[in-house]
């Protein structure tokens, strides 16, 4: 089975990689998982004061902090894992890169705001709730 993982480094991300390992009878074993992380782009007032290289190795080692330990992660518990980094707007962005993807479960973690914040100031998750037709495990 083809399992997303989108990754964003908080602590809500290690517990999510943590439930997945101790509840295999969930997804089953020799799956291939993909983890997605999207990097914030600066705005655009800030970044044309930047070389191009710059930002383009500042998005380079945002991605790496994230993936960096997930692929450890993956590695210790012999997953297939594959990655994808892009820049953006989190929710749009990972929503798109989930229908490229076209897996059979999209598992991420929740950051559990409540129904007021999550109104107010928008939800990755909600974000990907309402934008992909894929089954979604979400772990809080």
């Amino acid at each position: 089975m083809k399992i997303v993982l989108a990754v964003d480094g908080s602590s809500y991300t290690k517990r999510m990689l943590a439930y997945i390992a101790a509840h295999e009878e969930l997804v089953g074993q020799d799956n291939e998982f993909v983890a997605l992380n999207v990097t914030a782009d600066l705005p655009p007032h800030a970044a044309r004061h930047l070389p191009a290289e710059v930002l383009q190795q500042y998005f380079a080692d945002e991605g790496e902090k994230v993936l960096g330990p997930v692929r450890e992660f993956a590695r210790l518990q012999g997953w297939a894992l594959r990655e994808r980094h892009a820049v953006g707007y989190p929710g749009d962005v990972l929503a798109r890169l989930v229908e490229e993807e076209d897996p059979e479960l999209l598992v991420m973690g929740s950051h559990g705001h409540g129904a007021f914040t999550g109104a107010l100031l928008g939800s990755v998750s909600a974000r990907l709730l309402a934008n992909t037709k894929v089954p979604v495990l979400l772990i809080r």
